[in-house]
């Protein structure tokens, strides 16, 4: 998500509650589930082309939907939001009857489409896209102006979807196996980034140039950006586990000096994540910072940067750490999800927290990275006064919701709890690259990564997953004392929750919700017996 998504947790935290009492209707199923009219095809390329016009805020254009037929099937779902609009359809130059019902359209071709076999089909589209008030977290397409007075366009569309300004098949499970091609046409006298390479640009008739560009990896929909506005450009290559990797940096006139000494961390970045993950998952893509109107997004391979050079979170430090703010937050919260949430997608966004946990786990293992292991654990305890406990992380599946904005740093409190149950430094590195590796480009639900974390770990990982992911409730360690030892016990828990935990000395000790009693313990009763890295809480009974 930016932040979804990814950026501006805070907001997202304070208004989750009156998002979680929406009530969901027939349209949210139709977004959110997998309805017989998706089922039958799987998208195999998107190539898209558009042309925006800044004046009237409005958006032409045409998607060749290239498709695989798992099946035979007649009737195929379209995801278009109102207000814009499908103008027409070509399709083997069949007849294809179009219905609309709000944000869904339904095409019906004349004959049945046999199974296995590849089609196209070309989807001419136009309108005035939903307008982002406060993007990204809006969602919606950004109109803005750059500090020059010149147009500056572009959009952020992660939970909204990408089907608020093009047509597609506007659901996480299906991914453009082959990629995506994007051409933009502009007026000659600003230039038009997206996601993947450049592969070239033509000149055109009334002082327009059409920009290419080309994606080869597979590809979230709403990932799929174009930005226009008065960019130049500088590149740079890293050296990483698959080689030489392109790094293109696009940002405004007047900028680039500023630029070249903010993006300096990026090298640091990708060597920190490429340790701990694995390869950079788009070698094919290159890598690219863009700068955007609002804070950020992770869009594959073209992420939108605008954290205004600034250190931190727009020059704070989330955590209050004093950690938080020596690293720019957008340019490795954003990038670790080139990892999670782009090489590895949830299938239904109920299940977000995989993209989010991890990717803000991301900033820990930076954090550890540049200034080592208490710095990264003061930080992990810092942003742990963010979490809200309103709602379960995950959601309800199948209507398009999200889960609590909590899946940021409870879910990277998660991870870590994992790491110390672990209690192996090796083995944790070796489970997150497997992860990467194990999931590489596909999309993946929840139980499908919980149960690969069990079988790579053997660790009785099951409760610990439900308590955190699936209930608002803190694990309490309730202790009472008795006579020169004292008794312990879980509560506040799921049932069968049994999560061994470390006291402050390194002792282990494994809890149950029945009392076990100790005589003899190496810490004084009136320490905290607890490790503070396991997010828990402890209350002591006379």
């Amino acid at each position: 998500m930016v932040v979804k998504h990814c950026v501006f947790i805070v907001v997202i935290l304070l208004n989750y509650t009156l998002f979680s009492q929406t009530k969901f209707s027939k349209q949210d199923t139709l977004r959110g589930s997998v309805t017989p009219e998706r089922s039958w095809w799987d998208v195999k390329r998107y190539d898209l082309e558009i042309e925006t016009f800044y004046s009237k805020q409005k958006i032409i254009g045409r998607n060749t939907v290239t498709f695989f037929t798992i099946r035979p099937g007649q009737k195929m779902q379209i995801d278009l939001q109102e207000p814009m609009e499908l103008d027409s359809v070509i399709f083997a130059e069949e007849k294809t009857t179009i219905e609309r019902i709000h944000n869904v359209y339904y095409l019906v071709f004349e004959n049945e489409l046999l199974e296995d076999k590849i089609y196209e089909i070309t989807l001419y589209f136009s309108g005035k896209p939903r307008k982002a008030i406060n993007a990204p977290w809006d969602g919606g397409w950004i109109w803005s102006k750059d500090t020059n007075g010149n147009p500056w366009m572009t959009v952020a569309c992660q939970g909204l979807g990408a089907s608020s300004w093009y047509p597609c098949k506007d659901h996480q499970s299906d991914e453009p196996d082959l990629g995506a091609k994007i051409s933009i046409k502009v007026p000659s006298d600003f230039v038009a980034v997206s996601n993947g390479k450049f592969v070239g640009k033509k000149e055109i008739a009334n002082n327009k140039t059409i920009y290419y560009w080309e994606v080869k990896n597979p590809i979230n929909a709403y990932n799929i950006v174009p930005y226009i506005g008065k960019y130049v450009h500088w590149s740079d290559y890293y050296m990483g586990e698959k080689g030489k990797l392109l790094l293109d940096y696009w940002v405004l006139e007047g900028n680039l000096d500023r630029s070249k000494k903010q993006f300096e961390q990026v090298k640091s970045m990708l060597s920190c994540f490429e340790k701990w993950f694995g390869p950079y998952p788009f070698y094919e893509d290159g890598y690219k910072l863009v700068e955007s109107p609002h804070l950020g997004m992770e869009h594959q391979s073209a992420i939108a940067y605008g954290n205004k050079y600034k250190n931190g979170y727009e020059g704070s430090d989330l955590s209050q750490s004093g950690t938080g703010h020596k690293w720019d937050f957008i340019i490795v919260h954003e990038s670790g999800h080139e990892w999670f949430g782009n090489s590895i997608t949830s299938k239904d966004i109920a299940d977000m927290w995989i993209h989010e946990a991890f990717t803000s786990y991301s900033e820990v293992l930076y954090t550890e990275c540049l200034f080592g292991k208490e710095a990264a654990n003061n930080y992990l305890i810092g942003i742990r006064n963010r979490i809200k406990n309103d709602v379960p992380i995950i959601a309800t599946y199948g209507i398009n919701q999200e889960g609590s904005g909590d899946m940021y740093f409870k879910g990277s409190n998660l991870i870590h709890i994992i790491r110390q149950l672990l209690n192996d430094e090796v083995q944790f590195q070796n489970l997150l690259r497997a992860i990467n590796k194990k999931f590489y480009h596909q999309t993946i639900t929840s139980t499908q990564l919980e149960r690969f974390i069990l079988e790579e770990t053997s660790l009785p990982l099951e409760k610990v997953f439900d308590q955190y992911l699936r209930t608002t409730q803190i694990p309490t360690l309730e202790i009472k004392s008795i006579g020169d030892g004292f008794q312990y016990r879980w509560v506040n828990c799921v049932s069968g929750f049994a999560m061994k935990v470390r006291n402050s000395k390194g002792h282990w000790i494994s809890p149950t919700e029945e009392w076990s009693v100790v005589t003899k313990w190496p810490v004084d009763f009136g320490e905290q017996l607890f490790d503070h890295l396991f997010y828990i809480k402890q209350t002591r009974i006379q």
